[in-house]
């Protein structure tokens, strides 16, 4: 399975969501189990970015999917990087 990273920044609903029901930042882990995509580590962040999560799907398609359910609610803008492990990445590269 491919690896992302999804850099997220919650919109003013979004925060009042996370403020009214904080418990719904890991219900949302389990729509995205629904949708195929594996939650390997989370972080809430400070600075840009309010939360960071690393994730595993089967491919870019089901990623996209995820951007695009989550995204259309309203309360999230998430920003996707795809990952590759270092060492797959040095064998692509033939070293």
């Amino acid at each position: 399975m491919a690896k992302y990273i999804l850099l997220s920044r919650l919109t003013d609903e979004g925060w009042k969501t996370v403020k009214e029901r904080p418990e719904r930042i890991k219900a949302v882990n389990k729509e995205l189990e629904a949708l195929g995509v594996k939650v390997l580590s989370q972080y809430a962040t400070l600075g840009q970015f309010d939360f960071i999560n690393v994730v595993e799907a089967p491919d870019n398609k089901t990623i996209a999917k995820v951007s695009i359910e989550l995204g259309s609610r309203g309360t999230i803008h998430i920003t996707t990087i795809p990952a590759i492990p270092i060492d797959e990445f040095l064998k692509s590269i033939g070293k």
